[in-house]
């Protein structure tokens, strides 16, 4: 830089002269925002009290969001050339805390083809979880982690029996690994089937707009007390994402099977011990009558100790009809799935009365069911 006054002097000039230029060149835009003053943020407006229904919605909600989890699986595979073994994951889900024991229900096919598992707690406390046993005919899996504290909270039960279409619904799940998501929505219709794993169909499903998506699975739907209603297990959807179409298992149906899951690892569901098929029940049908044709009775079962009466052949070769079972503690049975449905709602050791066609006339016994061996 110069020393001398006379060269500092037009080095300035000829700075301030560039910049001049500069500012000239940049247009307007940059005159205008050199003499406009600093803008402030605007002022908030007050928003007021929330909403009656959001205070119940955010209550529930706070309730029931500890007892969610999120469920990731693992796959075992060997490499081909190295047979060394190796765990990848295979996917994620959701569940609910059933007891202060370290007991999670969530669904079969959360789990399903998985060698390991890992539940995730609310509070970010991750375990590795065991398998205490599956019901694939309602979509039902429990597991079972080892918490030595005793502060597992255990999501409320409801009932699924009084449930009413339309009615508000929430539900809280893990939709594409986004932990711990709240949907709402209403019952949009209720005794909904859908086929399951083994070749049957689950019965009395709840559906729901409440958006379900891949992850929600074996999350719970609550109601608006926090109770749960059901265990979300299915989408209808062509996209594969939500359509506004979700089903969830009764949580009447998941009160029986979890239990029973707990005690043995299996669930066994009572049995009457008759044999039967749609097929016949069909060509009954044709002739006007709805109902279960006996065609065969398992001996020392609940059915032979009730003298129920298969279809038989005479030495002649003459068939003889057997019973028919038209209906059960008076709800009428349009055939083998109905009578396997309104089994499934009921426990081992219950007594039922049976509504029977013997011989063309009404008839009655009554029946303790036994349990499955």
């Amino acid at each position: 830089m110069p020393h001398d006054p006379f060269s500092r002097r037009v080095l300035a000039l000829a700075l301030a002269a560039a910049l001049l230029i500069l500012a000239y060149e940049a247009g307007p835009a940059l005159r205008q925002a050199l003499r406009a003053p600093v803008a402030e943020p605007r002022i908030v407006t007050p928003r007021g009290e929330l909403a009656p229904a959001e205070n119940s919605t955010i209550a529930v909600f706070e309730r029931a969001r500890d007892s969610v989890v999120s469920i990731s699986t693992s796959r075992r595979v060997v490499d081909y050339w190295t047979r060394n073994a190796h765990d990848v994951p295979r996917g994620t889900g959701s569940g609910f805390v059933w007891d202060k024991a370290g007991h999670i229900v969530t669904n079969n096919h959360v789990i399903q083809g998985a060698s390991s598992a890992s539940v995730r707690l609310a509070d970010g406390r991750v375990f590795d979880a065991s398998l205490v046993g599956t019901d694939p005919t309602h979509d039902i899996a429990v597991l079972e982690i080892d918490v030595r504290e005793a502060d597992l909270p255990a999501l409320a039960i409801g009932t699924s029996a009084d449930l009413k279409v339309g009615q508000s619904v929430l539900a809280i799940g893990n939709p594409f690994g986004l932990d711990w998501t709240l949907t709402t929505g209403i019952i949009s219709a209720l005794d909904r089937e859908l086929p399951n794993d083994e070749g049957g169909v689950i019965r009395g499903l709840i559906q729901t707009d409440a958006a379900i998506n891949p992850g929600n699975s074996g999350g719970p739907l609550i109601d608006s007390a926090g109770r749960l209603i059901g265990v979300n297990t299915a989408i209808f959807s062509p996209s594969g994402s939500s359509a506004g179409i979700g089903f969830a298992v009764p949580v009447d149906a998941v009160n029986r099977v979890v239990p029973q899951i707990l005690a043995s690892g299996l669930y066994r569901p009572p049995v009457l011990g008759v044999v039967s098929d749609p097929r016949a029940d069909a060509l009954l049908a044709r002739q006007g009558v709805q109902g279960v044709l006996i065609l065969s009775v398992d001996p020392g079962t609940p059915a032979a100790e009730a003298g129920l009466r298969p279809v038989r052949q005479t030495r002649g070769g003459e068939i003889v009809p057997g019973d028919v079972i038209v209906a059960l503690d008076g709800e009428t049975l349009g055939g083998t799935e109905a009578l396997r449905a309104a089994l499934d709602r009921r426990r081992a050791g219950d007594r039922v009365r049976l509504g029977l066609l013997r011989e063309g006339a009404p008839a009655e016994v009554e029946v303790t069911l036994a349990a499955a061996g």
